[in-house]
């Protein structure tokens, strides 16, 4: 297996900066948006579909389900239950069973290209677009908090894909697919641009990520060559600041 320690850039003061060490990788048809489940030690996977699955950290199919929306372009969890979004600005909120909470719903942005979602700890909905380029925070009733042009960012972000947040940090972390930079893009918790760093030595047109903090992971699913690949990972850290902690992992076992 080849390892690789990649080093992103920072802005501003010094500080020990986010490293990936590559630890193998799986093939899977179409994954788009990804999010990690402690309570199955899996991922919930989005493929542009009508349904969601959820699969264990092999690949191998635990669970599928549809929603009422007419495909799921993006997923994430939201509690002990699940937001999923079309792509084109609507929203959903339905059990690890597949259940409905509640219909579809629209937020405050109107038409969203919803590539990638994530919560914050507060019930914040952050969402990530490519078209138009922007990154928005929205209430969890649907209305807007505030939105950053991603093309404003140095570099720019143009092609937005997946998102998933660090809860031990809040830290950001959003791929940026092969119409872009093919890169993954690390932000602070108030959406501060930290670095960013190529995945092209692991894959082209990075879809989906999700971040499993209580073994210290990070999943990236790349659409070229249909594969999802795993990392070791720690965060962009103060300088001089010890390792984070493990966070809340596998509570089914």
């Amino acid at each position: 297996m080849r390892l690789a320690i990649i080093f992103l850039g920072l802005i501003g003061a010094p500080a020990a900066a986010l490293e990936l060490t590559y630890q193998t990788s799986y093939d899977l048809n179409r994954p788009a948006s990804l999010d990690y489940d402690p309570a199955f030690c899996g991922l919930w996977i989005a493929n542009e579909g009508p349904e969601i699955i959820l699969v264990n950290l092999q690949g191998g199919e635990l669970r599928r389900f549809g929603s009422d929306l007419s495909r799921i372009k993006a997923v994430t969890l939201e509690g002990n239950n699940l937001l999923v979004a079309d792509g084109f600005g609507g929203f959903q909120r339905v059990t690890k069973n597949g259940e409905p909470l509640a219909g579809p719903f629209q937020s405050g942005v109107g038409f969203a290209d919803t590539e990638g979602l994530t919560i914050d700890d507060d019930g914040t909905i952050i969402m990530v677009e490519d078209d138009p380029e922007r990154m928005t925070w929205i209430n969890p009733d649907g209305t807007v908090q505030r939105q950053i042009n991603t093309r404003d960012l140095n570099p720019p972000l143009t092609e937005a894909q997946g998102i998933a947040r660090d809860p031990r940090t809040g830290h950001l972390l959003i791929v940026d697919d092969w119409e872009g930079t093919n890169s993954l893009y690390e932000f602070d918790a108030e959406g501060v641009l930290l670095g960013t760093t190529s995945l092209l030595p692991y894959g082209q047109d990075p879809e989906g990520i999700a971040i499993r903090p209580g073994s210290n992971q990070v999943f990236i699913a790349f659409d070229g060559g249909a594969s999802i690949a795993s990392f070791d990972y720690q965060a962009t850290l103060p300088a001089g600041a010890e390792p984070l902690p493990p966070g809340p992992d596998c509570l089914m076992f």
